[in-house]
């Protein structure tokens, strides 16, 4: 039986009548491939589309909150994204061949995001594991200050393969996190890291991790697993799962 494909032309649509279009498709049609051309920073594609079988191939740039609240489908993007992508996800997959805005991943409790470029602020922010739901972001590059703040679960890695200097985090990693790791390729000092972490050398169960979880992104983008591999790694993790605990006054 043939797959069911649709493409949408989005050059001249607002993001209300393009995410009309990609939910009539999605729900209504049942197509199992969906090809938007010409995103130009419409926001919320993909946003809310709940238990659909569909691959989403996006060309262009996507705005805001692209496949917040996703339960999923597959969105793979030709170009940078903005910020709030992978907002509340639930599970899918995001695939992003360049780099990825602000708090990505706010509240993900579930599915991948796999970004080849640059990360900007507060990724992973909120994330959080649920039952057997376990996320996972990926950075090929670099990312901004406070990686992971008030991360309860899941996994991101930071792989810095754009850098040859200096770290690929920025300040505050991991500020208020209290569940879950963050893993760094390269060069972490203790005065990056935030309130209530720590940090150590990836030990070879840490590695093991490490590879299985390279695996998709090393096939995604064309890099061979042992160069991905190739470097140190920093594991940051919290050290209790109430790091304020001692603010607070028992009542």
């Amino acid at each position: 039986m043939e797959k069911e494909e649709s493409v949408i032309d989005a050059e001249s649509l607002t993001f209300r009548e393009l995410n009309e279009l990609v939910y009539h498709a999605a729900t209504i049609d049942k197509v199992d491939y969906l090809k938007l051309e010409n995103v130009n920073g419409q926001r919320y594609i993909g946003t809310g589309l709940k238990d659909v079988k569909l691959k989403i191939d996006v060309f262009g740039t996507p705005g805001q909150d692209l496949a917040a609240f996703m339960r999923g489908p597959t969105i793979e993007i030709f170009g940078n994204t903005q910020d709030g992508v992978g907002n509340t996800m639930d599970a899918g997959e995001i695939i992003i061949h360049g780099n990825i805005g602000d708090i990505a991943g706010y509240g993900m409790r579930g599915g991948e995001i796999l970004a080849q470029g640059n990360g900007g602020y507060r990724i992973g922010i909120h994330m959080k594991e649920y039952h057997n739901k376990k996320p996972v972001i990926i950075i090929g590059g670099s990312v901004g200050d406070f990686c992971g703040e008030y991360m309860a679960g899941g996994t991101i890695i930071v792989l810095g393969m754009n850098r040859k200097n200096g770290s690929p985090v920025g300040e505050w990693v991991g500020t208020g996190m209290h569940g879950g790791k963050i893993f760094i390729r390269g060069k972490v000092t203790e005065d990056q890291l935030g309130v209530g972490t720590k940090m150590h050398v990836a030990k070879e169960q840490d590695m093991k991790k490490v590879e299985s979880t390279l695996q998709k992104f090393s096939t995604l983008f064309g890099i061979p697993l042992e160069k991905l591999l190739d470097g140190e790694f920093i594991v940051v993790k919290p050290v209790s799962h109430r790091p304020f605990a001692g603010l607070y006054m028992l009542g």
